[in-house]
């Protein structure tokens, strides 16, 4: 697939696509989620790009949303739509759905919301849907507690490249490594040349480490996991709610999720936690230590009867002994216990065993009064404590990350499948909320039974359903607030989701499928010289774009027949009331030549319009009239039967007052006049 083929990708864009994992799929199925793991590419664009890809696909030349109107609903389609979905990436997801007139794009949406309407959108599906997101690959993972090393300088440059959360050193030698040992807990040397070398220190020999990043830098994976985690076990639950297909073994997952901590730490191991308490309490313990050997010494002393003869003093002083010698010549039992006391709590508190003999250096055996720690033992205490912990946390991340590096994809799919499945429970709760139906594709006009319009500010089940069937060229009258607009809506919402390839909400719906839909809302006041020139222009274009619209009622039955690139023939015509560009005598005169030429072209048109019967009278071919009938006026308001009847002018909202007036029972002259008015209706 060429990218820079597909609208919007340009040739920074199509090498960030192609760095994904099988581009092409994801961008021939729309998979928004894949594409956005390019750099660089947000959620919004990748919606974008999927469209113009899945266009470039099918060979779709696009153009369906002919008019400002006509883009507007399907804004409003597309909302209700999306006002369904649980995640942000459903949402954008349905952005890649749009009206075309290639019937292979269409059956292949067809398809998918057929599977789709077949879903339950269970609560509990949907609950655990919302803390489903699409899985983010961590950029900033740094490990400072092991490096690699290399004499070569290819080698070098390899590793940053293929490892870059660790740093990598160049050593000239084993006293190098040596040298290195000493500040990292871990290193990993790339040569061949230093194994079988003494070296001191944990340093590996491993010249294959560059084939298998994970082991090196098992936190790579264990961060991923760790930052995703939340999405991922609600992704499980999905699956499991759903009885959705895992591409893994949930239990597995999710035990090895709840061994990482939010940092991608491992938890959950005793001896890791040991030697941590370790390393953060050594400093409180040494000094409680400290403590214990000192209080126990004190005590002594307090205690100790000490008897010094002259002589003995007086050698004391001329030897220049202090208080040392003092303790050690009378109380060095005392101090023996004192010091021991210390070093076995400081053995007991941190649950110290390898460690152990370290530790007990920490107070010498020489006395000292007060009893203080050695802080070249102490340090080397923490250091050696520090690297034990680093290695057994090394070790299990290895554990860890071995037993999860292989489910990355599976991961993926697994979160994949219940974002997908959002869009799919989308369409599903479109169409149960408003009884929706596949439509049939094929035969000539527009023909629905039991439709409702979702985008009427009216509660859905409070509306009246409309039948409406509709052929070739003709206009739409009625009462005011009759209907009339809202049925023009209906319709055209009805064929812009048939060429979504999406349900309608009706009992049954049949669609020609057009190349263009044009729908033309109602101008508000009369148009300038200027703006209705232009709005003659457009008309003039449009006649004369609109084909001729024979090839595509017989041949075409919503079977699925045809080619797979075939297109809609002609283009459908929607327009209310044109009347409102200019005066009423001349709009009849405008509408009934525009009227005509979609007539000789075969095009399927419906216009709403006060003026039918003069526009009737103008034209030169019998323009078919189907009318909105009001039933009369009852307490004031009107009554009206909201599906079309066809071949019936209707009534206006004067005649039926009018008609009201002359039933009434006034004086002879008053009802004479009233039947005079009625009279000219006819």
């Amino acid at each position: 697939m060429d990218f820079e083929a597909i609208p919007g990708v340009g040739e920074k864009t199509a090498t960030r696509l192609a760095d994904l994992d099988d581009p092409e799929r994801a961008l021939r199925e729309g998979d928004v989620a894949a594409i956005a793991r390019a750099p660089g590419i947000s959620e919004g664009r990748a919606a974008r790009i999927a469209r113009g890809a899945i266009r470039a696909e099918h060979d779709d030349p696009g153009g369906f949303l002919g008019t400002d109107r006509t883009r507007e609903l399907y804004r409003d389609a597309l909302a209700l739509l999306q006002d369904r979905t649980v995640t942000d990436y459903g949402a954008r997801r349905l952005e890649t759905l749009y009206p075309s007139a290639v019937r292979s794009r269409i059956d292949e949406v067809r398809a998918f919301a057929a599977d789709a309407m077949a879903r339950d959108p269970d609560a509990a599906v949907l609950d655990a849907l919302a803390a489903v997101e699409p899985l983010e690959e961590p950029g900033d993972v740094r490990v400072r507690d092991r490096c690699l090393a290399t004499s070569d300088a290819e080698t070098y440059a390899r590793a940053q490249e293929v490892i870059p959360e660790v740093s990598v050193e160049l050593v000239d030698d084993a006293r190098n490594l040596s040298e290195l040992a000493r500040g990292y807990s871990t290193v990993i040397a790339l040569d061949e040349a230093f194994a079988g070398v003494d070296l001191d220190g944990d340093v590996r020999v491993q010249p294959d480490a560059l084939d298998d990043p994970a082991a090196v830098v098992p936190e790579r994976v264990l961060t991923f996991f760790a930052r995703n985690r939340d999405s991922l076990r609600a992704a499980a639950r999905v699956h499991r709610h759903a009885d959705l297909d895992p591409p893994c073994d949930l239990d597995a997952l999710e035990d090895a999720l709840d061994r990482l901590d939010e940092d991608g730490t491992v938890r959950g191991d005793d001896e890791l936690d040991r030697l941590g308490t370790a390393v953060d309490d050594l400093d409180a313990a040494v000094s409680t230590a400290e403590s214990v050997a000192n209080d126990r010494l004190r005590e002594a002393i307090e205690e100790k009867d000490v008897t010094i003869e002259g002589s003995d003093l007086l050698s004391l002083v001329e030897r220049g002994a202090g208080v040392d010698s003092l303790l050690q010549r009378e109380l060095a039992d005392e101090y023996a216990d004192a010091v021991a006391a210390a070093r076995d709590h400081l053995v007991d508190a941190l649950q110290l065993t390898d460690t152990a003999a370290i530790a007990r250096r920490a107070f010498p055996d020489e006395p000292t009064f007060p009893v203080t720690r050695d802080e070249d033992v102490v340090s080397r205490l923490r250091e050696e404590l520090t690297a034990a912990r680093d290695r057994r946390a090394t070790r299990l991340k290895r554990e860890v990350a071995g037993d999860l590096a292989d489910a990355r994809e599976d991961a993926r799919a697994l979160v994949d499948a219940a974002l997908d499945l959002d869009v799919e429970l989308a369409v599903a709760r479109f169409a149960g909320d408003f009884d929706c139906t596949m439509p049939e594709l094929g035969g000539a006009g527009v023909a629905i039974e039991g439709g409702r319009s979702p985008l009427l500010d009216v509660a859905f089940e409070d509306l009246e359903p409309v039948d409406y069937d509709v052929t070739g060229v003709t206009i739409l009258s009625g009462v005011n607030s009759g209907g009339k607009t809202s049925t023009l809506d209906l319709v055209a919402l009805v064929v812009l989701l048939a060429h979504m390839g999406l349900p309608v909400p009706a009992d049954r719906a049949r669609v020609e499928r057009v190349t263009a839909l044009h729908y033309h809302a109602k101008t508000q006041g009369t148009l300038d010289a200027g703006a209705f020139e232009s709005t003659l222009r457009e008309f003039g274009g449009l006649v004369t774009g609109v084909g001729d619209g024979g090839g595509e009622g017989a041949g075409d039955t919503g079977d699925g027949g045809g080619t797979e690139d075939d297109r809609g023939a002609g283009t459908l015509v929607l327009v209310d009331e044109l009347e409102s560009i200019t005066e009423p005598g001349a709009s009849a005169k405008i509408v009934a030549g525009i009227l005509e030429a979609l007539h000789e072209r075969g095009a399927t048109a419906v216009f709403v319009s006060h003026l039918a019967r003069e526009i009737r009278e103008t034209a030169d071919f019998t323009v078919q009239i189907d009318g909105i009938q009001a039933l009369g006026l009852e307490d004031g308001e009107l009554r009206v039967n909201r599906s079309p009847v066809k071949g019936q002018l209707a009534r206006s909202t004067p005649e039926l007052i009018v008609e009201k007036l002359a039933d009434g029972d006034g004086a002879d002259e008053e009802q004479g006049f009233y039947n005079q008015l009625l009279d000219k209706f006819d």
